[in-house]
This record gives structure tokens, C-alpha cells and sequence, in this order.
């Protein structure tokens, strides 16, 4: 029985430290700077619009590579309320993941008015800490 209880415990503090390690937030390198390369700010575009991303002071990596100073980014379309920060960033229409790596997209947006801002997540689709977020920037595609 005493075996037994040992085990159990085990188990569930494997399964905790699994939990808290998927969860943990982790630091951004000092310096790092997330842009949005093109369009600017301001511009009047037409479909497909073609999103740059930059990033400056840590590198990219594909989801789920355990790499120092690296992430992967997400680009937030017509958000009006931020994600949670201390936790994966949702996918949708509006929460773009780019975990395979991706430096640029092609996107079909409605005409009329768009705002775009990008965060940089970790391996596990988490924003660093603090979050690194780029300006955002407002277009119309036309």
C-alpha cells in the first residue's frame, strides 16, 4: 500500500511540473525590438496584402523548438481587447499563428479599414515576458 501512495504522488507531481513548465512565462532578451516591415502604417492597399514581419535582437524559430532567443510570431488582425499574456495566444481569424516559422504572409482582408499589430511567442504559443508586441499599424485595403 505504502508503494503504492509513493507512486500516486509521484505521478501527480510529474503531471503538476508538466502543467507549470507548459505555462511558464519566458523572458524576453533585453534590446529585442518586433516590427511590422510592410505595409506602413497608414497605406492604402489592395488584396493580397502581403505582411512583412521583422524582428530584431532574437531570432525565429518554428513552434515547439526549444531554442534560446528565439520565437515565433502571431499577428493580431482587428483586435480591439489583447489576449491573455500568460497563456497561449488563442487561433482564429483574428489571432494569426505563424508557427512553422514564417517571416511573411499573403492575407485576404475585407475593403475597408484593418489594424495589424504582432507578438512573438515562445515555443509553446506564449508571449514573452514582458509580452513583445509591435506597434500597430492601420491600413485600408482598397
Amino acid at each position: 500500500m505504502k508503494h503504492s501512495y509513493s507512486k500516486s504522488i509521484s505521478v501527480l507531481f510529474l503531471a503538476f511540473a508538466t502543467v507549470f513548465t507548459a505555462i511558464a512565462v519566458t523572458p524576453v532578451t533585453d534590446g529585442t525590438v518586433l516590427y511590422i516591415i510592410s505595409p506602413k502604417d497608414g497605406d492604402v492597399v489592395s488584396n493580397p496584402v502581403r505582411v512583412q514581419f521583422g524582428l530584431r535582437g532574437m531570432g525565429v524559430a518554428p513552434a515547439g523548438i526549444d531554442k534560446p532567443k528565439t520565437g515565433h510570431h502571431h499577428l493580431l488582425i482587428d483586435v480591439a481587447e489583447m489576449p491573455m499574456m500568460d497563456k497561449p495566444l488563442p487561433s482564429d481569424d483574428n489571432h494569426r499563428h505563424f508557427g512553422g516559422g514564417q517571416t511573411e504572409v499573403d492575407l485576404t482582408l475585407t475593403p475597408g479599414k484593418h489594424s495589424l499589430q504582432l507578438i512573438l511567442g515562445d515555443m509553446n504559443h506564449v508571449p514573452f515576458s514582458p509580452p513583445l508586441m509591435s506597434e500597430t499599424i492601420n491600413i485600408t485595403v482598397k
